[in-house]
């Protein structure tokens, strides 16, 4: 858990180190990204060929791990964050010590490339995207998701969200959020056909969760280890698709060539 010795800024990378046993905690500060984790996956088709590879970029712990079992794709993460990719490759990924704006890995290598709740942590998230397309096989898939840069995503993401329970405080930085529309020509200008969706918490389940935590509130025994998808309590929710675009959206696109 965070050191309660010192205060770091907001999008410190040093904050999950301080947060490095919450990762496959399903309740835990990590919870939502195993839902997103698992929305991510569902757009990543099967393998089409032997040997296919997959480059996860700031993959953390490795929590899309799971859901890519039997698709057929050797996993390859590439995080800034030791602790995090200690858990990864005790997950299966092949893990790589990593920036990804420069990522250490050769041009066209990828069927596909995930960037799951990565860009809005990027300083300069418009050369993470030239990375992820360099990296792309002609063919090859971009699957990401990310927030917007908008006033209302910068209400629910910080300003509300940091205030339930096990968010994380400081964990965004709402000046890196990412505008949907600069988002999907950037990667037009390197190839990739990007189509969004915005995506968000079902609401029975959001809701069924948060009573869920607020119950076990101070007992040790609320989770059940790194079964994806699963509590002590019940089911986690699940990420549904949603008109809008404004707070939290997935992109799905192809490489052309």
């Amino acid at each position: 858990m965070p050191d309660a010795g010192r205060t770091l800024p907001r999008n410190d990378p040093r904050q999950y180190d301080d947060l490095a046993g919450e990762w496959w905690r399903p309740d835990g500060a990590f919870a939502m990204l195993h839902w997103l984790a698992e929305a991510r996956a569902a757009l990543v088709p099967p393998a089409s060929r032997p040997g296919a590879l997959l480059v996860d970029l700031g993959c953390g712990a490795g929590l899309l791990a799971p859901h890519l079992a039997g698709k057929g794709y050797r996993h390859v993460g590439v995080d800034l964050t030791r602790s995090a990719l200690e858990q990864a490759a005790a997950h299966g990924v092949t893990a790589v010590n990593g920036d990804v704006t420069a990522v250490p890995l050769v041009d066209g290598c990828a069927d596909v490339v995930a960037a799951g709740e990565l860009l809005e942590h990027v300083p300069d998230w418009r050369r993470a995207v030239a990375e992820a397309c360099r990296l792309l096989r002609p063919g090859g898939l971009l699957v990401l998701d990310t927030l917007n840069d908008t006033a209302l995503s910068r209400l629910l993401a910080v300003r509300i969200a940091e205030r339930l329970p096990t968010v994380p405080r400081g964990i965004h930085d709402p000046r890196l959020f990412v505008d949907a529309r600069a988002l999907v020509a950037e990667c037009a200008r390197h190839g990739v056909d990007l189509r969004l969706r915005g995506i968000r918490p079902g609401v029975p389940g959001l809701l069924g969760w948060l009573l869920r935590r607020m119950r076990a509130a101070g007992r040790p025994d609320a989770t059940t280890g790194d079964r994806p998808g699963a509590t002590a309590a019940g089911p986690t929710p699940r990420i549904v698709p949603t008109w809008s675009t404004a707070v939290l959206y997935q992109g799905r696109g192809r490489r052309s060539g």
